[in-house]
């Protein structure tokens, strides 16, 4: 370790008054110091060789991240006005947090942090960038809406496995350029027995459903506001004919639970 370092890992940072401490948050290789160290780096150049390492040592496969993660998350938020990069890794740390990390209270300690990123990715949304959906997706988790983050697509070929509510039955929605409809997938004849979704209105959206169609809407993303309508929307069941909630359903059955 370098001297520079040491005087980093020796110098908390600090972000709206919270203090950090290294010495207990390791990153994806057991070390302490070398983050701390990058992030000190990146504060002063937009270096590509340092976020690669970054983002290798807080995030591993299958987005599980580490103590270290969740420590760089300030910092990460506030290079975030400035550099893309910032942007989309402390997204894919809010993104993880679903994930069994075993960092609940350092992830509590980001809140103001977070709340702050959240207005940033909607200004960000509002300027309608190219990574429009990227940054919806990062929105939604720095809400907490991990299982939205986690399967929202763009609407082109976007499919949704549940069970009927009333019967049972494994039931896939569609919502894309095949259609918007439930059906009974068959394996060898495809999707058999289809229903077309009912789509919800603006008016009768609520919640979540309300301000993401809201957002998108607002941003001119006419599919994704159309896609979210049918996500949020009602089904009929191919089996029973049923009518259920879509969006209740399989958030019913895939929110994941945080420990």
């Amino acid at each position: 370790m370098t001297q520079r370092d040491k005087q980093t890992l020796n110098a908390p940072a600090r972000f709206n008054s919270e203090v950090v401490d290294w010495t207990r948050m390791h990153d994806c290789y057991g070390d302490v110091d070398r983050v701390p160290a990058l992030l000190e780096r990146l504060e002063v150049e937009d270096d590509a060789e340092a976020w690669a390492e970054l983002g290798r040592r807080l995030i591993l496969e299958h987005d599980l991240v580490f103590p270290a993660g969740f420590g760089a998350l300030p910092s990460l938020i506030r290079l975030a006005a400035r550099t893309a990069r910032a942007r989309r890794l402390a997204g894919a740390i809010l993104r993880g947090a679903a994930g069994h990390h075993g960092c609940d209270e350092l992830l509590a300690d980001c809140a103001d942090a977070v709340a702050e990123f959240r207005d940033l990715l909607d200004r960000h949304l509002r300027s309608r960038p190219v990574d429009y959906l990227a940054a919806f997706v990062d929105l939604l988790a720095a809400k907490e809406e991990y299982h939205w983050s986690a399967v929202l697509g763009d609407f082109t070929d976007d499919f949704y496995h549940l069970a009927c509510p009333h019967c049972s039955v494994d039931v896939t929605i569609a919502i894309g350029a095949y259609g918007r409809y439930a059906a009974i997938r068959d394996w060898h004849l495809g999707d058999v027995d289809r229903r077309a979704l009912r789509p919800a209105s603006s008016e009768e959206l609520r919640g979540t459903g309300r301000w993401m169609h809201g957002t998108a809407v607002r941003d001119g993303q006419e599919a994704l506001a159309d896609g979210i309508a049918h996500l949020f929307g009602k089904a009929e069941c191919p089996r029973c004919a049923a009518v259920f909630g879509v969006a209740d359903e399989y958030a019913s059955a895939n929110r994941p639970v945080l420990r």
